[in-house]
């Protein structure tokens, strides 16, 4: 179904103080050796803010490697292993086009992570990145990431294989889950009575932004939670 590696494993142990912000977890930094990873993410890594980071459902954040890559070219500065925040940065896999649900085995200590909900650009990131419209130009550019829930804890290492063992049918990928580009699929995704809750939450949400009230009124799918 599709192969990639793990090109850096990356914590925050340390607050970093952002302008306007405040304290913030976003200084990710590569970790060496194997990390252990659990239900809540990497035991070497924490959240300062618990309300939109961190969680069963957004335990782990990947970002890959090529779009970092086109980022650090379009911004003309090196962006280093955990510049975006991300706990994992992975090659040979598009992350913001995984599907929501896709599982992947991360090497070979039983590590097993599931595909949730795409990275929403917000304030701490833009001040933390420095760059004029940042928000506007991340969300234009629509390679958010993705996060991910653990459903089997193991442990990982820079240089970790990654394959995509499962992939959902309805085709809401973690891109579009936040673009809401397609209704359909994304009411297809909401028939699942298993979804994740914040998968669910957002679902809900972009289908209700992407569906006219008339409609949404007709389907009865579109509400908000």
């Amino acid at each position: 179904m599709g192969t990639g590696s793990v090109v850096a494993v990356c914590a925050s142990g340390r607050d970093v103080v952002l302008d306007g912000i405040g304290p913030s977890a976003i200084d990710k930094r590569p970790l060496t050796g194997r990390a252990e990873v659990g239900e809540l993410g990497l035991a070497a890594d924490h959240q300062r803010n618990r309300k939109h980071h961190g969680g069963v459902d957004q335990a782990v954040y990947a970002y890959a490697e090529p779009e970092a890559r086109r980022w650090s070219a379009e911004l003309g500065r090196e962006l280093p292993y955990g510049w975006f925040g991300e706990n994992l940065r992975i090659d040979g896999i598009d992350v913001s086009g995984a599907l929501v649900g896709e599982r992947w085995r991360v090497g070979d200590d039983g590590l097993l992570l599931e595909v949730t909900i795409p990275r929403v650009p917000c304030r701490t990131f833009a001040v933390w990145a420095g760059e004029p419209q940042w928000v506007k130009r991340f969300f234009r550019r629509a390679d958010f990431g993705a996060y991910l829930r653990v459903l089997h804890p193991g442990t990982v290492a820079a240089g970790d294989w990654v394959e995509v063992v499962q992939r959902p049918d309805h085709g809401v990928t973690a891109r579009h889950l936040l673009l809401g580009t397609d209704p359909d699929a994304l009411r297809s995704l909401l028939s699942d009575d298993d979804l994740p809750v914040k998968v669910r939450r957002e679902a809900t949400r972009i289908l209700a932004k992407a569906t006219p009230a008339d409609d949404a009124a007709g389907q009865g799918a579109a509400h908000n939670s």
